[in-house]
């Protein structure tokens, strides 16, 4: 990772920790937890946060003999950033080998009262042997340390647009990011030209996070939510970094098949193979080095031309 010159050098692990701290929830009561918001964050939550703190509550409410292995979860309402988000815990089914927890995530209002912002549901198994096959070959991807990464385009980009970024623009699009990415292709703000709807990046933490199974799980949910919806923006080329869309994620389900590191490089393959009525459906697939699918992710957002005013 490369800093500008005027700003001081990055900590990689200090960006990572902080990460981890982020989605690191607090019980506040029994099944109850608070998820804290981003230091120095701005406008709306991040859906991949709030995801990934939910995904850890309901971790948190299940014995370590069952692990995640998949999340189904709608968003309701835009999440605020700067105030924590409650997140509230049902135990709607436990069994020898699965279990099911089902989570709300709220946030305060204004006036002392409460929102919903995020329902979601999550299933947990006890790990076992089965019947086995792999019908997802991974794309042929250019190795990792062979790419630019996405900060660097996006160092260029700004340079190229100069005056027309504001400060504030300009500030979170060159904000440091605890996780890399590197595209083999060009996202939706890379490219203004109409392309299929598919894209390839690898992604992983930009220093090495600690042993946790449920923590590399809720990392992996955490990045699923990059790049997914502008995949369904491609064929149109339009981008909301031009300012020309509008959009929200509206649900998002993961799949986890197998265990896997996000302090390992992690090829995200995404394809969008329906847009109309104002939505966009997005399918994402995540391969490990090994060319092994890790996870499945779908998702849904809304997604409308931004209307200019004359």
């Amino acid at each position: 990772m490369t800093d500008t010159p005027d700003t001081p050098p990055i900590d990689p692990q200090r960006l990572v920790d902080g990460l981890v701290r982020l989605l690191t929830v607090e019980k506040r009561a029994s099944d109850i937890y608070a998820g804290q918001p981003q230091k120095g964050g701005v406008g709306r939550v991040f859906g991949g946060q709030v995801i990934a703190q939910a995904l850890q509550a309901a971790q948190a409410s299940i014995p370590e003999t069952k692990v995640a292995h998949s999340l189904h979860a709608y968003f309701l309402r835009g999440g605020r950033e700067g105030t924590p988000i409650e997140y509230r815990i049902e135990r709607d089914f436990d069994g020898r080998s699965f279990s099911n927890r089902r989570v709300v995530a709220s946030q305060e209002n204004e006036d002392g009262s409460s929102s919903p912002i995020l329902n979601l549901t999550a299933s947990f198994q006890v790990p076992e042997e089965g019947l086995e096959h792999d019908a997802s070959p991974m794309p042929d991807a250019a190795d990792p340390e062979t790419l630019k990464s996405d900060m660097d385009m996006r160092r260029a980009m700004a340079d190229k647009m100069g005056d027309r970024l504001n400060p504030a623009q300009r500030a979170l699009m060159l904000r440091p990011r605890p996780i890399e990415m590197r595209t083999l292709d060009k996202l939706h703000w890379m490219n203004a030209e109409p392309k299929a709807p598919q894209a390839h990046s690898w992604f992983r933490t930009v220093a090495p996070l600690p042993d946790d199974p449920a923590l590399h799980r809720a990392m992996i949910a955490y990045a699923s939510d990059y790049t997914l919806l502008g995949t369904s923006a491609l064929p149109h080329g339009l981008s909301w970094m031009r300012g020309e869309l509008v959009g929200a994620s509206l649900d998002h389900a993961l799949w986890f098949h197998r265990e896997a590191r996000a302090d390992e490089w992690l090829l995200y393959a995404t394809d969008a193979p329906w847009s109309g009525g104002g939505r966009g459906f997005n399918r994402g697939r995540i391969f490990n080095q090994q060319g092994e699918l890790v996870a499945s992710v779908a998702q849904e957002g809304m997604m409308r031309r931004r209307k200019r005013s004359s």
